[in-house]
């Protein structure tokens, strides 16, 4: 099992491993049924990328709303006195009117040969309201020893972002620390396997998924075929 180690100064929310809120960001408990609606938590693609993660909270009780107005970045809250002198306060700060930054007070330290990409929290994707904050993604190298400070994108004019108690505001994910991948075409032989894959995949879709079909409210039709060929998978490389 990898491991990333984390060193906080001050009362920030401490990290944890990204979870998918149910009832919350992730949707409503509603079963894969004929009426029920779509959900985040019913995409297995999406819940594997959500749950990848680290996640962090906003941690003070006062809420925080970003806004634009006539091209001015305005931040509005009371954070009160400082809990600390020597403090950075309030933890928010202008970066260029385009850009607000956020000092997080956590340093993460992935293993040898890994480093930290940030990443903007995935319940912004599930975000009907438009007040999600946006964080910048970013890498930060293994060497770097200092707590971070996260960036976040400014609203648009007339929109306003939300950032509220308890509720998370990035994520964050370890990665190799060099990008090795060169993009190279597959031979005829390797397209020509996947193509029978995805061809066999597709003529058993009725059977594969009959059992696990179902119509959404608003006329979408689903099925299980990912999610039990990805149980297949899981189960294999289990007993390897």
């Amino acid at each position: 099992m990898h491991k990333i180690k984390f060193r906080m100064s001050g009362d920030d929310l401490k990290p944890r491993r990204t979870r998918m809120e149910i009832p919350g960001w992730a949707g409503q408990p509603e079963k894969r049924t004929d009426g029920s609606h779509e959900h985040a938590w019913h995409c297995v693609p999406f819940s594997e990328y959500a749950k990848y993660g680290v996640e962090i909270f906003y941690p003070y009780k006062n809420e925080l709303r970003v806004s634009t107005q006539n091209g001015r970045l305005i931040l509005d809250g009371d954070f009160g006195s400082p809990p600390d002198p020597v403090r950075s306060w309030p933890p928010f700060r202008d970066f260029g009117a385009s850009y607000y930054t956020y000092q997080l007070l956590l340093d993460l330290k992935p293993e040898p040969g890994y480093s930290i990409k940030v990443e903007t929290h995935p319940s912004f994707y599930t975000d009907s309201t438009g007040t999600a904050p946006i964080a910048v993604p970013a890498i930060i190298r293994e060497w770097w020893p200092m707590v971070y400070f996260l960036v976040f994108k400014s609203p648009t004019e007339g929109q306003t972002h939300i950032f509220r108690a308890d509720t998370p505001m990035a994520q964050f994910t370890m990665i190799p620390a060099e990008s090795d991948v060169e993009l190279e075409p597959m031979s005829f032989d390797e397209a020509a396997e996947r193509e029978l894959q995805s061809r066999r995949i597709y003529a058993s879709r009725e059977t594969l998924g009959a059992a696990s079909r179902w119509l959404s409210s608003t006329d979408t039709v689903f099925d299980g075929t990912y999610r039990h060929i990805y149980g297949a998978a899981r189960s294999t490389a289990e007993k390897k």
